[in-house]
């Protein structure tokens, strides 16, 4: 017994002095490798920083289209609803105007051409539409006619009372000027595809970009004849006790239409330049 506890020692000797008593020992239990490292937060997860507006990553892209979504799918109803007048202003002068015998139409328009210009623009009027009957594009004539006189009516019914309201007030000139001016400069093809994403496709959104495109002279040029009228004429017609609806119907209007026509003639001209654009999405 005493010889096999010897040689038992002796191998726990052995073995000790093969160890390095340098090293440390290693871990038994490893589970800790494992385990799952944190997770790091994104650098811009929080929330808007201020670098984002430097390095180009602010997401405006899908901030505004889901916006625009967000807009079509609730106010859809709306859009409809301020579609629904012109889709029927511009099927009435449509249907009028391809139901009626091309030499009736022709002729009236070279009445009017002759009634409110000269004899040789009036000769001209008639002799381009019976080319165009000849031709055989009528129709196509007819519709765009359709769009052109559809725009300017409705460009009269918001540039006139817009005009005489801006007219009236300084503040409200302020605040309609820059939209204004947005309107006249910005490129038709930009606010062609938002009108096509509100109001479909169609000649009513075609009649929507042509009104925006057309519509600013009309109420700057309206605006301006009322603003220059007399200050004088406008203080005798008060002192004679015209109201505010007598002064505006009777002195300032009267006295305003050579610009107010000035302002028509140039939305009837813009109106059927941008009819050839606006013909894209119908």
């Amino acid at each position: 017994m005493e010889q096999a506890a010897q040689q038992a020692t002796q191998q726990a000797t052995e073995q000790a002095a093969q160890v390095n008593p340098w090293l440390p020992t290693p871990p038994t239990d490893t589970s800790w490798l494992d385990a799952a490292k944190p997770a790091v937060a994104p650098e811009h997860a929080s929330g808007f920083h201020l670098s984002q507006l430097v390095d180009g990553s602010l997401p405006l892209e899908s901030w505004i289209n889901d916006g625009l979504g967000w807009v079509v799918e609730h106010f859809r109803p709306l859009f409809q609803a301020v579609r629904a007048p012109i889709d029927a202003t511009l099927n009435g002068a449509g249907e009028v105007l391809l139901a009626a015998p091309s030499l009736v139409v022709i002729a009236i328009i070279g009445l009017l051409a002759w009634q409110f210009t000269t004899r040789t623009l009036a000769a001209g009027t008639v002799l381009a539409l019976l080319a165009l009957s000849m031709l055989g594009v009528w129709p196509e004539a007819m519709i765009t006619l359709s769009l052109v006189l559809t725009s300017l009516a409705f460009c009269l019914v918001i540039g006139l009372p817009l005009g005489i309201l801006l007219a009236s007030s300084d503040r409200a000139q302020n605040i309609l000027r820059p939209l204004l001016d947005a309107m006249q400069t910005t490129p038709a093809f930009v606010y062609l595809v938002p009108v096509v994403m509100l109001f479909g496709i169609g000649n009513a959104p075609g009649v929507i970009v042509t009104i925006v495109f057309a519509l600013p002279p009309l109420v700057r040029l309206t605006n301006l004849g009322i603003r220059q009228v007399r200050p004088d004429l406008i203080e005798a017609a008060r002192a004679y006790g015209a109201s505010p609806w007598q002064l505006l119907t009777r002195v300032q209007f009267p006295l305003a239409m050579p610009s107010i026509m000035a302002g028509i003639n140039q939305s009837l001209m813009l109106s059927l330049s941008m009819v050839v654009i606006a013909s894209m999405i119908a």
